[in-house]
């Protein structure tokens, strides 16, 4: 502690330093961040893994004393809009906090909601203060078609310092008009009593026997007007025949 004292020291900063203080500079451990990894997420309170390495004059970085720890990060608190459309009498739960934040504590934040009914948007002017018993989300079970709207969720940490904003667009379908559950809708469909439901663009206009007939005839009159064609061709051709030979011999 003496090393760091001379050295901070302003009144002693100009003695020189003896071979004791010297090493018990080197003794002083000290570390250095040689590779940060990106955060986890990409807005919010997240992740980031840096490598320590000691530095002094006989460690360098490549040596096999490198650690590795676990810090706090945040790239920007605005997580901007996400829209949902459920239909009504789902089950809807909204998360604000998020895994990572889940990992650290949920009771290390501080979250508060606020709604916009009926609308999609980022107008804060026109949201109301949510009043959720559940801090960490909001549970709507069954989905009702009047909790359509914006949710806006704010986490803070214990010193009040903003951490995450995201807005939650929530749009509710009737069930009446569209059913977003496309396997239980196939199921349905391709149930043997909704064949006959089916539209007539789906199914094939006529009977396959009835297909078949008509094939045969159009078959049959083509046969007949060919062979008719051609024996009347057979007879202009021999009655003008005739002519030209009575012509010639008359001559």
């Amino acid at each position: 502690m003496c090393s760091w004292a001379l050295l901070l020291s302003p009144s002693l900063s100009a003695a020189p330093l003896t071979d004791a203080d010297l090493e018990e500079l080197e003794a002083v451990s000290s570390w250095v961040i040689v590779h940060s990894s990106p955060c986890s997420v990409t807005c919010g309170l997240g992740l980031r893994t840096q490598q320590l390495c000691p530095v002094n004059d006989k460690i360098n970085s490549a040596t096999s004393g490198c650690r590795l720890r676990k810090v706090r990060c945040t790239d920007t608190w605005q997580c901007g809009l996400e829209t949902l459309t459920v239909s009504a009498g789902e089950h809807l739960e909204l998360d604000c906090l998020g895994e990572v934040m889940e990992a650290m504590g949920r009771f290390a934040f501080i979250v508060s909601w606020r709604y916009a009914r009926g609308i999609v948007t980022t107008n804060n002017a026109l949201f109301s203060r949510w009043k959720h018993p559940d801090l960490a989300r909001i549970v709507l079970n069954p989905l009702r078609e009047q909790d359509a709207g914006t949710y806006r969720c704010d986490v803070k940490d214990t010193t009040y310092r903003r951490v995450k904003r995201v807005y939650k667009g929530v749009k509710v379908l009737s069930p009446q008009v569209l059913s977003l559950n496309f396997d239980e809708a196939l199921f349905h469909w391709e149930k043997p009593g909704n064949m006959s439901n089916m539209t007539p663009l789906s199914r094939q206009p006529y009977p396959s026997n009835t297909l078949r007939n008509m094939m045969l005839l159009s078959l049959c009159i083509s046969v007949t007007m060919a062979m008719l064609v051609f024996l009347a061709l057979y007879c202009l051709f021999y009655w003008k025949r005739p002519e030209k030979l009575c012509g010639t011999n008359c001559t």
